[in-house]
């Protein structure tokens, strides 16, 4: 091996930040709170409603299989088939809204997003049979991508550098909490009304409806404000002009930044597999193959979404002076930790327990990857990059609910007599392998912390060749990030972070 690789791949692996004096990044949340204005805390609270919604929309599925196998006449394995397809057009939707998203704002398009979602989830309850729910759900899949590089824009862009570790934790929170919101849902609401399971997509519904009037109320993202007041003092804002710039720099951005597009599929396949492995068939392992009923089950989950939300709020807030990766490491072994708790115990609360402590480790690994890839993010496309790698690598790991329910019928348990799927097995191999090669993509690939993309201009704007890189901070001018420039994009004569770094 040439002595070159061996002294890259050294200086690449995971450290500690370097304390960059213009930048608080210590222990104190409250401060990293206050450091942001009301607008910023709004902005960010209704990116954050928008994942919420998105993520009990789409665990409506989740937590009526059973419900649904009994009204359609489909097995676990026929009905995973809808998540499968959910996940797999979500990078569809990611793309095509990203784009919309880096060209014209943030505002509209989550908007639209948000109320399409309204109208399939009002859909999904409507349905009778089988193919037409598979429809809507496709569809479904479609919308669904679009939220999350939206929200995390919409959340993060304007974000002072000293609180984005924090809030990148809250705003996972997002995901388990629209989970823990949806198996209340199904707990208390759907067993009690004559519309059963037709009932948490209704609800899902009205939840998406409201994020979308909370968005419709707040302005324009400051990088769009600011871009299109540039654009107009200098009279270069037609949007004939804007629009072909923006194709152009569109195309730049592929061809200089692809690797990053490839580590970044690469590692959100992983953690997609981490949190679809984890939960999109728990409730149904906990019935299937541990004989509870769907209340018992449900409860274990909700206990288990609470350990999320902690673990989320945790991971993000250690990752500001920790660093994201070795944040990511450090949960990913917590979780591979507690795997046996998680599936051995027959009692209910010792899984619960298991499910609780789990989740902590899933989704404190979690907890930096907002602002992981939006730092990792050409500035100017931080509504297409970020969710595009996040659902590409979502429709790779489309199959996690599919692939646990087909091995669970090679792989049997005797549960009270009977013959059942042995889920907790399945799932336990599953999450030991993805947390390793979390592991392995953390060692290997590049760190850009605490950049200064807010500092970034827009792709349609007549100088992004002067902003389209922002500014990294001092703190990303270790060896390992000058390092790993060349292989991650940077260059074709551009101002690259590198760059900004040697200038000042």
């Amino acid at each position: 091996m040439a002595p070159g690789v061996v002294h890259g791949f050294i200086v690449n692996l995971p450290r500690l930040p370097k304390r960059d004096p213009s930048v608080d990044n210590g222990l104190n949340p409250i401060r990293a709170v206050r450091a942001l204005t009301w607008l910023q805390q709004a902005m960010f609270w209704s990116g954050w409603l928008a994942w919420f919604a998105d993520s009990f929309d789409f665990f409506c599925v989740s937590l009526t299989v059973v419900r649904l196998g009994e009204f359609f006449g489909e097995d676990d394995t026929t009905l995973t088939t809808s998540i499968t397809l959910t996940l797999l057009l979500r990078s569809a939707g990611s793309i095509f809204f990203g784009v919309i998203a880096d060209r014209f704002g943030r505002k509209w398009p989550l908007i639209g997003v948000l109320l399409t979602i309204c109208v399939l989830q009002i859909g999904s309850g409507f349905v009778q049979t089988f193919q037409q729910f598979l429809a809507i759900r496709s569809l479904f899949g479609i919308a669904m991508g679009g939220v999350w590089g939206l929200a995390t824009a919409t959340g993060m862009e304007n974000m002072p550098a000293e609180s984005r570790g924090l809030y990148s934790g809250l705003m996972n929170t997002g995901y388990p909490i629209g989970y823990l919101a949806a198996s209340v849902v199904n707990l208390w609401l759907v067993p009690e009304v004559p519309e059963t399971w037709r009932s948490i997509f209704w609800t899902g519904a009205g939840i998406s409806a409201f994020a979308a009037f909370v968005r419709f109320l707040l302005p324009e993202s400051a990088v769009f404000l600011r871009a299109r007041e540039e654009a107009s003092l200098q009279g270069t804002h037609k949007e004939k002009g804007a629009s072909k710039k923006f194709v152009q720099e569109l195309g730049n951005m592929l061809k200089t930044y692809w690797a990053r597009i490839v580590f970044g599929v690469m590692i959100m396949t992983g953690f997609n597999f981490f949190s679809h492995g984890s939960q999109d068939l728990y409730v149904v392992f906990m019935q299937r193959s541990k004989g509870f009923t769907s209340a018992q089950a449900t409860r274990a989950n909700i206990v288990g979404e609470c350990g999320a939300v902690l673990g989320s709020v945790i991971g993000g807030f250690v990752s500001q002076f920790f660093g994201r990766r070795i944040t990511m490491i450090f949960f990913c072994v917590w979780a591979a930790v507690f795997i046996p708790l998680w599936i051995i115990p027959s009692g209910w609360d010792r899984l619960a327990v298991g499910a609780f402590f789990l989740q902590i480790g899933v989704n404190g690994a979690w907890g930096p990857v907002a602002i992981y890839l939006n730092e990792l993010s050409p500035p100017a496309f931080r509504g297409v990059f970020p969710g595009t790698v996040y659902q590409l690598g979502n429709m790779v790991s489309s199959a996690a609910a599919q692939i646990e329910a087909r091995a669970g019928e090679d792989i049997r348990v005797s549960v009270r007599g009977q013959d059942e799927p042995d889920y907790g097995t399945v799932q336990a191999i599953l999450i030991a392998v993805v947390a390793g090669w979390i592991i392995l993509c953390c060692i290997i690939g590049p760190e850009y912390h605490a950049s200064r993309f807010e500092e970034a201009g827009t792709a349609f704007h007549p100088n992004v060749e002067d902003h389209q890189h922002g500014t990294a901070s001092s703190s990303d001018s270790s060896p390992a990030e000058l390092s790993d420039e060349k292989a991650f994009g940077g260059g074709h004569g551009r101002k690259t972070e590198v760059e900004h770094i040697e200038r000042v």
